[in-house]
C-alpha cells in the first residue's frame, strides 16, 4: 500500500495496515537551508517534499506547496481585485525581507507590512491592514472585500499533486474562519477590543468573509481537493467557546458540509489549548484538527481528544517542540514512541503521527532520524 492510499483510505474513516508519519518539516528545512547547516543526507534537498520524501515518509501536509517568505500558509488561492490597485514591494535588509502591500491607488490607502526574520526563519506581521479602530478603517476594509474574491489555481494544485505522487495527499491549507481573519486584519488584542465597540462593522466583515470562502471551499473540492485545512490556530486564548460558538460556527459547520458533499474532509489547524472547545468542534461535523499537543503546550492527551470526539474525528500530532526537547537518547523516543502508538492503535482509522504545529529550528537531525526508526519499529497496526 502506497502513502497515498493509506491517507486516502484513512479520509474514508477505515483504519490504514500502518500507523501514517506525516511530519511538518517546513521552517526546519527553511532554516537549515538558509543558514548552510542542512546535513550532508539532505544537501542535495531543494525542498521539504524532498526531505520527506527522501527520509520515506508520508505527505499529509497543508505547507508542503507553501513558500516561506511570502505568507505563513496558502498557494492555491488567488485574490482578485475589481477597480482597486494592488502593490507588493520588497526590500532586503541585513538578509530580512521587508514585505509592504498597499490596497487602492488613494493618498491614504490600505498598507499592511511583514517581515520575514532571516535569523529564526519566520514572518512576522509588523503592521496590520487596520492599524488602529477607526470608522475609516473599517469601511476601506469592507470596500476593499466587497471589490475583491478568491480563485481556485486548479492547475497549481494539479501539478503539485504530480509532485507528490504516491507519496501522500495534499492538504488545500488555505481558508480561516471570520474570526481568525479579524486576527490577521487586526491582530487578536486589537480583535477583542474592535468586537467589544465595533462590532457592526466586525459582523459585516466575517458575514462578508464567510460567503467568499465558502464560495471557494465549495470550488476547490468539487475540482479535486480531500481535504480542506482552515489555518485558525485554534486555540482557545484567542478562540473561547463562547467566541467559537458567535463567530465560527457557522462557518465551521457550513464548510464541513460543503466538503462531505463533494467527498471531501475539513479539519482546522490546532496551536495551544484545545480541550474546551473540542466537543463542541466535533459537534459541527468538523473532521478533525492538525497538532494537536501534550500539556503543557496543550491541555489534553491524544487519547482523551480522540475519546472526546466523533468516531471519525481525525487527529494529527504526538511531536511538539517538548518531546524534542525533553527526550534526548533514543531509548527515550524508541519508549515514547511505543507507548504513544500503544494508547493510538484503537484509534488506528483517525491518527496521524506528525508535529503539534511545527518542528522547531532547534530539533536535531538526529532526533529526526530517531523518531523516523522508532515510527518503523512500531507502526504496523
Amino acid at each position: 500500500m502506497t502513502s497515498k492510499e493509506r491517507i486516502l483510505k484513512l479520509i474514508d474513516g477505515e483504519a490504514p495496515d500502518q500507523i501514517i508519519y506525516a511530519p511538518n518539516y517546513w521552517q526546519w528545512f527553511e532554516h537549515h537551508r538558509n543558514h548552510q547547516i542542512l546535513p550532508k543526507e539532505l544537501q542535495h534537498c531543494e525542498s521539504q517534499l524532498d526531505m520527506i520524501k527522501y527520509l520515506g515518509l508520508d505527505v499529509l501536509s497543508r505547507n508542503v506547496y507553501s513558500e516561506a517568505k511570502d505568507y505563513w500558509f496558502g498557494g492555491l488561492i488567488n485574490i482578485k481585485y475589481d477597480g482597486i490597485e494592488y502593490s507588493e514591494n520588497r526590500i532586503s535588509k541585513n538578509n530580512d525581507i521587508i514585505i509592504e502591500k498597499k490596497y487602492g491607488n488613494q493618498k491614504k490607502s490600505l498598507k499592511e507590512r511583514l517581515i520575514y526574520d532571516w535569523k529564526g526563519s519566520t514572518l512576522v506581521q509588523s503592521e496590520f491592514i487596520i492599524p488602529e479602530l477607526s470608522d475609516w478603517y473599517f469601511k476601506e476594509y469592507i470596500r476593499l472585500m466587497e471589490n475583491s474574491d478568491y480563485e481556485f489555481n486548479e492547475n497549481r494544485f494539479m501539478s503539485e499533486v504530480t509532485r507528490v505522487g504516491d507519496s501522500g495527499v495534499i492538504m488545500a491549507g488555505e481558508v480561516v474562519s471570520p474570526l481568525k481573519l479579524l486576527h490577521l486584519i487586526l491582530g487578536p488584542v486589537n480583535t477583542v477590543y474592535a468586537l467589544l465597540t465595533y462590532e457592526d462593522y466586525c459582523m459585516e466583515i466575517m458575514k462578508l468573509h464567510e460567503q467568499k470562502q465558502l464560495k471557494v471551499i465549495d470550488e476547490m473540492t468539487r475540482k479535486g481537493v480531500r481535504i480542506v485545512m482552515a489555518m485558525d490556530n485554534l486555540d482557545t486564548m484567542f478562540h473561547t467557546p463562547s467566541y467559537v460558538e458567535r463567530y465560527s460556527a457557522s462557518f465551521y459547520e457550513k464548510a464541513s458540509r460543503i466538503c462531505h458533499r463533494n467527498g471531501a474532509r475539513f479539519l482546522i489547524h490546532a496551536c495551544g489549548r484545545q480541550k474546551d472547545n473540542l466537543k463542541y468542534i466535533s459537534s459541527l461535523g468538523v473532521d478533525g484538527l492538525e497538532g494537536v499537543a501534550y500539556p503543557p503546550l496543550g491541555d489534553v492527551k491524544l487519547d482523551e481528544a480522540m475519546e472526546m470526539t466523533h468516531d471519525k474525528f481525525i487527529i494529527t500530532g504526538g511531536i511538539s517542540a517538548i518531546e524534542t526537547a525533553n527526550l534526548t537518547t533514543k531509548t527515550e523516543v524508541f519508549a515514547y514512541t511505543k507507548n504513544l502508538f500503544k494508547e493510538m492503535k484503537p484509534y488506528a482509522n483517525r491518527f496521524v503521527f506528525s508535529a503539534s504545529c511545527n518542528t522547531s529550528i532547534e530539533t536535531s537531525f538526529e532526533m529526526i532520524c530517531w523518531f523516523k526508526e522508532a515510527w518503523e519499529e512500531y507502526r504496523d497496526i
